[in-house]
C-alpha cells in the first residue's frame, strides 16, 4: 500500500473563480504573464491530473469569506475537470485571498481539522508575543496565513499534516535602498519567528508519538540570501530541527552537484531580464516516515518525465510560478 501526497503553490488561484465558485474560464489575462484565465485553468487541471495525488495541499487556494467559499470553488473545479480529489477542507481562513486548503480523494483519505493550542505554541490563528529584536519587549506576532493542521487517516496509517505558507521576506513598498534593507531585516525576523512558533508545534506533535508531514511554501531555504549569515540559519533549518526529532526533506539540505541545486519555483527578474530558480517549497517528514518516502519535484525542465512531455512542460509553466513537490509514502510492516 502507498499514499501519494503533494504540495503546490498555485499562483493567484483565487482570481480564476467568480463569487459563486464557478470557474472564470475567459480569455481575460490571468495573473500569469500573457496567460489567459481559461488557459491557466486548463494548465492547473493538467498538472493536477499528472500529479494524481491522494491528497494535494494547495497554497494560494481560492479565497474564503462571507461572499466566497474556497471549498465550493475547489470542489466545483475538481468535478468540472474530472479529478478524483473531489473533496476539499480548509482550516482557518485569512484576509489575504490566499488560503491553505487540502484537496483530497475521499475514498483514500479522511481528514479532520486538528489545530493545536498551548502556552508554548498558541493556535496559529491567534497572537503570540515574541521578542524579535532582542530589546526584551515582546512584539505581537501573527500568521497572515495560519498554517493548516489536519489529522489524516490514510492507506499507510494515521498522519498529522501541517500546511504552511510562511511570510515573504521581499521588501515590498521600500522607498530607497536604506528602507529596503530595513524591511528585509524586519521581514526576515518575522519569518524566523513564525518558523520558531511552527517548530514548537512540531515538537509537541512529535512528543505525542505522531508520524507527521510539514509541507508548503516557506518563502525561504538554506543559502537563499545574504541575511542568513546575519541571523545564523534559515527558517527552513529552524523547522527541520536537529537530533533525533529532526524532520527530513532531502531537498532541504541538498548535495550540490557543481552549480546545480534543486528548485521548486521560477521567477522573472525584470531588472536583469532573466529567469531565476529558487527552492521554496518542501515536504518534510518525521523520523518514522523518512525511510518510507520518495520525493519528486515536478519541475518542467529538471524532472525527466516533465521535460520529455511538451504538453505537461507547458502546463507547468502556464499554471504557476511554483512547481509541485510530490511525496510517495509506503506502508510500514504494521499496515501491510
Amino acid at each position: 500500500m502507498s499514499f501519494r501526497f503533494a504540495t503546490w503553490n498555485v499562483e493567484w488561484f483565487n482570481r480564476l473563480f467568480l463569487d459563486d465558485g464557478a470557474m472564470d474560464a475567459t480569455e481575460e489575462l490571468s495573473a500569469r504573464y500573457e496567460v489567459t484565465k481559461a488557459r491557466q485553468l486548463q494548465a492547473i487541471a493538467a498538472v493536477m491530473r499528472a500529479v494524481d495525488a491522494d491528497a494535494l495541499l494547495i497554497i494560494e487556494a481560492p479565497d474564503d469569506n462571507r461572499r466566497r467559499s474556497s471549498v465550493v470553488a475547489l470542489q466545483g473545479f475538481a468535478d468540472a475537470v474530472g479529478l478524483r480529489t473531489t473533496k476539499a477542507m480548509l482550516g482557518f481562513a485569512n484576509d489575504t485571498r490566499q488560503e491553505i486548503a487540502l484537496l483530497y480523494d475521499p475514498t483514500r483519505v479522511t481528514p479532520r481539522h486538528a489545530p493545536g493550542d498551548s502556552e508554548n505554541a498558541p493556535r496559529f490563528d491567534r497572537v503570540f508575543g515574541m521578542d524579535l529584536d532582542i530589546d526584551l519587549k515582546a512584539e505581537r506576532l501573527i500568521w497572515s496565513k495560519p498554517p493548516l493542521e489536519l489529522d489524516l487517516e490514510t492507506p499507510v496509517g494515521p498522519l498529522h499534516l501541517i500546511g504552511v505558507h510562511a511570510k515573504s521576506k521581499a521588501a515590498h513598498g521600500a522607498v530607497d535602498a536604506q528602507d529596503e534593507l530595513r524591511l528585509n531585516i524586519l521581514n526576515r525576523r518575522k519569518q524566523l519567528a513564525q518558523c520558531i512558533w511552527l517548530r514548537r508545534r512540531v515538537d509537541e506533535r512529535l512528543a505525542e508519538g505522531r508520524d507527521m508531514i510539514v509541507a508548503g511554501d516557506f518563502n525561504d531555504g538554506p543559502g537563499l540570501d545574504a541575511f542568513e549569515t546575519l541571523f545564523g540559519r534559515s527558517g527552513v533549518e529552524v523547522v527541520l530541527g536537529e537530533g533525533p526529532d529532526a524532520l527530513h526533506d532531502p531537498n532541504a539540505k541538498p548535495v550540490r552537484i557543481g552549480a546545480a541545486l534543486p528548485a521548486t519555483a521560477r521567477f522573472w527578474d525584470n531588472d536583469n531580464r532573466r529567469y531565476l530558480n529558487a527552492l521554496l517549497d518542501f515536504a518534510m517528514v518525521s523520523r518514522g516516515l523518512r525511510n518510507r518516502c520518495r520525493w519528486r519535484i515536478l519541475h518542467p525542465f529538471d524532472d525527466v518525465d516533465a521535460s520529455r512531455d511538451p504538453d505537461l512542460r507547458q502546463a507547468l509553466l502556464d499554471a504557476s510560478d511554483h512547481f509541485p513537490v510530490i511525496l510517495d509514502v509506503t506502508a510500514s510492516s504494521t499496515h501491510l
